[in-house]
C-alpha cells in the first residue's frame, strides 16, 4: 500500500497513479539513485583522465560523449523519481524516458569508434544516434503513450549490437566483450522489474538493475581504453 501522506492530495497530475509508492520504497530508489550519481560522477571522471594517456583523440571524445550521457541519465532519473507528485515530475518523466535513448547511443560510442572498420563504425554509429533522436523525440512529443513500443525500441537499441559482433569481437578485448554483454543482460533482467508494476520496490530493483549495467559498462570502456593498454 502507499503511503498517501506523502502526496498532496490538491496535486492533480495525469499518470499520478504510476508514481505512488511507499516511503520504504522511496527510501530504496533514493539509495540507488544516490549510488549511481555518485558512480557517474566519480568513475566517469576518473575514466576520463586516466583514458586521456591511452586513447586516441577520436576514442576519448567518444569517451567524453558516454561519461555526459550516464551523468544526463542518472542525474534526471533521480530528480524525477524523487521529486514529489506535481506537473514538474510529470514533465521530468518526459526528459527521463527520453533520456535512456541517449544513454544506449552514448554507450555505443566508445565501443564503435574504436572498430577495425571505419566504414562499418561509421554506418553503425549513424544508425544508433539517428535511432535515438527517433526515440527521444518520441518520448517528448507524445509523453505517456506508446510505452510499450518504447521498451522494445529500447531493447532492440540495446542489442543492435549484435549486428556487428564480428567487427567488435576482433577491435575489442576478450574482457571488454564480456563485460558488454553482461551490462546488457543487467539492462535487460531490469526490464522485466520495470513492466512489473505491482512488484513492490519494483522500481528500486529496475534502477538498480540499470545501475549494475551502467557498473559493468563503464568497467567495459575503462578496459578497452586503459586497462587493456597499460
Amino acid at each position: 500500500m502507499a503511503d498517501d501522506s506523502l502526496y498532496p492530495a490538491t496535486a492533480r497530475v495525469p499518470f499520478a497513479a504510476r508514481f505512488h509508492c511507499s516511503r520504504g520504497e522511496l527510501i530504496a530508489d533514493g539509495i540507488v539513485h544516490g549510488l549511481g550519481v555518485t558512480l557517474a560522477i566519480s568513475a566517469g571522471s576518473v575514466l576520463l583522465a586516466l583514458s586521456a594517456f591511452h586513447a586516441s583523440l577520436r576514442e576519448y571524445i567518444g569517451t567524453i560523449f558516454y561519461v555526459a550521457s550516464l551523468v544526463i541519465v542518472l542525474s534526471l532519473s533521480a530528480a524525477y523519481n524523487m521529486w514529489p507528485i506535481s506537473p514538474i515530475k510529470r514533465a521530468l518523466r518526459r526528459f527521463d524516458h527520453a533520456a535512456i535513448f541517449l544513454l544506449i547511443a552514448g554507450t555505443y560510442t566508445p565501443f564503435l569508434v574504436q572498430m577495425n572498420d571505419p566504414l562499418t563504425a561509421r554506418l553503425m554509429l549513424g544508425l544508433i544516434w539517428g535511432a535515438a533522436a527517433l526515440g527521444i523525440t518520441m518520448k517528448l512529443l507524445f509523453p505517456g503513450r506508446l510505452e510499450r513500443i518504447a521498451v522494445v525500441f529500447y531493447l532492440a537499441m540495446g542489442w543492435s549490437g549484435v549486428v556487428v559482433f564480428n567487427s567488435l569481437s576482433v577491435s575489442l578485448p576478450r574482457a571488454t566483450l564480456w563485460l558488454i554483454a553482461a551490462g546488457g543482460i543487467a539492462y535487460s533482467i531490469g526490464v522485466t522489474f520495470h513492466v512489473w508494476r505491482r512488484l513492490r520496490y519494483q522500481t528500486a530493483l529496475w534502477h538498480g538493475c540499470v545501475l549494475l549495467g551502467a557498473a559493468l559498462h563503464l568497467g567495459a570502456v575503462m578496459d578497452s581504453l586503459v586497462i587493456s593498454r597499460i
